[in-house]
């Protein structure tokens, strides 16, 4: 599949999504949304890719929405490239909160992201701000160079949260530092975003890509990929759980479902014979109690 704004690549397992608009910081157009979008769902469909990485060609991560625009770039009743306007409006002039151009766009993205069966890692290469800071945080790991930057700026540029990142950054760093982050809009330096836990571990430029690697090759190397993407469904999705019986319920049908299966046996038999293991279960064949859940409808 040709792209116009990201590369997508696949070597032994593990795709590599690039942000590929380096002239303009990689910002995020609609194309670009859209072709994210595109390339997961691509990795979902591929039992061959294990792991997904994401990164940005050239210096920046990606520099938030592409302000080219002009100032009218958030204003869902004009129309900019990729997107339509003006359906946003009842008859009466009124907003229409659940017309499909209402929708945030990144939030799409965000939503795409959480949903993904296959882990995301983030290779944070430079700086990242809006969209560009919001797009990490449905990642499961991220990691990030000595340039790595990132800023929940929304405030300064007169809007809200976005990208989903009202229910993701409290989760991922708590309440008391999300509002920090995001009532001030300041940008974060590497070593800040490590010590927030927005980044796991800091490298050199240079070895950022092949340390992300050697991470995904971990996950390739020993995990099975069903169990990987029923985990990460789990994990997530947990966060709203009210009571742990929730857990003890899926984990209950997980264990059942899954210990009876070839991965399992697979599992046991490679660590007795000290090699590594070769799982046969595929995503594309998830088990019969997946999904667990109702996706919501925007509204």
């Amino acid at each position: 599949m040709a792209f116009e704004t990201i590369l997508y690549d696949v070597e032994d397992g593990i795709a590599t999504l690039t942000l590929n608009r380096p002239d303009k910081f990689n910002a995020m157009s609609p194309l670009m949304q859209q072709e994210i979008e595109a390339a997961l769902d691509l990795s979902d469909q591929d039992d061959a890719v294990r792991v997904l990485i994401v990164t940005g060609a050239g210096k920046g991560f990606c520099g938030g929405a592409d302000l080219s625009s002009g100032a009218d770039i958030f204003n869902k009743d004009k129309k900019v490239e990729g997107r339509e306007g003006g359906g946003a409006r009842n008859p009466d002039g009124s907003f229409n909160y659940s017309s499909e151009v209402a929708r945030d766009g990144g939030g799409k993205l965000a939503l795409r992201m959480f949903n993904s069966l296959k882990p995301i890692i983030g290779a944070i290469n430079g700086t990242g701000v809006g969209v560009g800071a919001s797009m990490t945080l449905p990642m499961d790991i991220r990691i990030g160079s000595e340039k790595a930057r990132l800023g929940f700026v929304y405030a300064r540029r007169g809007i809200v949260f976005e990208c989903c990142s009202s229910w993701f950054l409290p989760r991922v760093v708590g309440i008391a530092k999300a509002l920090d982050l995001a009532l001030t809009g300041r940008l974060l330096q590497a070593e800040e975003l490590k010590d927030y836990g927005l980044i796991r571990e800091i490298t050199t430029q240079e070895n950022l890509l092949p340390r992300a690697r050697e991470i995904a090759r971990e996950i390739a190397d020993n995990t099975a990929p069903v169990s990987i993407a029923l985990m990460r469904q789990m994990a997530w999705r947990s966060l709203g759980w009210d009571h742990p019986m929730e857990g003890h319920r899926w984990e209950s049908r997980g264990i059942t479902n899954r210990g009876a299966s070839p991965d399992a046996k697979e599992g046991v038999a490679s660590l007795l014979e000290k090699r590594l293991p070769e799982f046969p279960g595929k995503v594309s064949e998830m088990p019969d109690y997946f999904p667990w859940w109702e996706e919501p409808e925007f509204s």
